[in-house]
């Protein structure tokens, strides 16, 4: 908690790669996060809106029939998925959202990919009373169309990004290019722990609050720590607000896991952490999947919200000191978890969520007496209609 430091940078990542004026911008959403940050108001206006429009704390759930079937590990969840909205993403979405009508902003715009982020940061910007504009995918469009839904009831313009390979990495351009046009009135507010400085530090504060109950949860309930602590990598966002509360303790293994997509030895995957190389993205210096000229390559998941090139710096950082683990998960894997957490607790994960589940259910059966946790980020109904079609359910 200490990192980043003044310049934004953990360690040799993060910072801020922009052009002089978007730096000053960048500066001036800095300056004002730090007020704010401080301002006991803001934290009680946040906290209030925490408790009783989010639905917080999120409870800690104990997988009682999953833990019998895999015979190894006792497994719980942090139940992310029951906040408003259905994600994690309206922890930092309404602390944005606020920052920017402080800040007399205009509109707010944003990217998404499995939509989670798009439909939080609606709902907020309906709540302060700011437009909102979210670009997004044309195929991740076509496969979350219950989140686009969701989304324009709530009064948010949606654009589809029809571009490149029309999903989260284009989605994040194209509405960066938007936000240019007049970044002095319009707010861009990054959908996780990415893009330049204050971003990452910003949005990883306003996610700590999930580990930090997780945390106080697990000792008031099992008078102890988890042994392994689990969740999914895309951005990173789940996994930062997750791992914060965690970082000091040593006897606490942590552990990431990214999209193996259909396989590390094919194009067809977004393990960032686990086969790309420091590079800048969107900003910031992060791991990246890249070409030779430093060019950010396609990716590809089954869940629409971890196929992004890059990572948070954060994250970056962890890999390289060794603190986090990151590991990964196939399509096929996240397929299995989402059915077998179904079938066994009545809990729908997020296909982003399953990812981290399915990492648990392949070390469990080896752990008895050790207690794991995951972070399940979000819940799976933005998915069901893609997940029945595709195991013809």
């Amino acid at each position: 908690m200490t990192l980043p430091d003044e310049c934004g940078q953990f360690g040799s990542y993060g910072g801020q790669y922009l052009p002089d004026q978007l730096k000053q911008v960048m500066d001036d959403i800095s300056t004002a996060y730090e007020e704010i940050r401080l301002d006991p108001q803001f934290q009680q206006e946040l906290s209030d809106l925490q408790r009783h429009y989010v639905g917080r704390p999120s409870p800690l759930y104990f997988c009682r029939r999953l833990t019998e079937q895999l015979g190894g590990a006792e497994i719980y969840l942090k139940r992310e998925d029951l906040n408003h909205t259905g994600a994690h993403k309206i922890n930092h979405c309404l602390g944005e959202a606020l920052l920017a009508k402080k800040m007399g902003k205009t509109k707010i715009l944003a990217e998404t990919g499995a939509g989670q982020h798009g439909v939080a940061l609606s709902a907020a910007c309906a709540l302060v009373g700011i437009e909102c504009e979210i670009h997004m995918g044309a195929i991740d469009i076509a496969k979350q169309a219950p989140n686009v839904t969701r989304m324009k009831v709530m009064g948010a313009r949606v654009v589809s990004v029809e571009r490149g390979t029309k999903t989260l990495k284009d989605a994040v351009d194209s509405a960066f290019e938007e936000y240019l046009r007049d970044p002095q009135n319009f707010f861009y507010a990054i959908g996780s722990v990415v893009g330049p400085h204050p971003f990452p530090k910003m949005v990883r504060d306003f996610q700590q609050v999930v580990g930090e109950e997780a945390r106080e949860q697990f000792l008031e309930r099992c008078h102890c720590l988890p042994d392994t602590i689990i969740a999914c990598v895309g951005g990173g966002s789940n996994a930062i607000g997750l791992f914060t509360a965690f970082l000091d303790d040593d006897s606490v293994e942590i552990v990431g896991v990214e999209p193996a997509g259909r396989g590390l030895d094919t194009p067809d995957h977004a393990a960032t952490l686990t086969l790309g190389q420091p590079g800048v993205l969107h900003g910031m210096r992060c791991y990246l999947l890249q070409d030779q000229a430093g060019e950010p390559l396609p990716v590809y998941s089954i869940a629409s919200g971890l196929d992004y090139p890059g990572v948070g710096p954060q994250h970056s950082y962890l890999k390289d000191i060794g603190r986090v683990n990151y590991q990964t998960a196939s399509d096929d894997e996240c397929l299995e978890a989402f059915v077998t957490l179904s079938r066994t607790e009545g809990i729908i994960p997020a296909l982003e969520s399953a990812h981290a589940v399915a990492y648990a259910i392949r070390i469990a059966p080896e752990l008895a007496g050790k207690k794991l946790l995951i972070n399940l980020s979000g819940r799976g109904d933005k998915d069901i209609d893609f997940v029945a079609e595709r195991l013809k359910l």
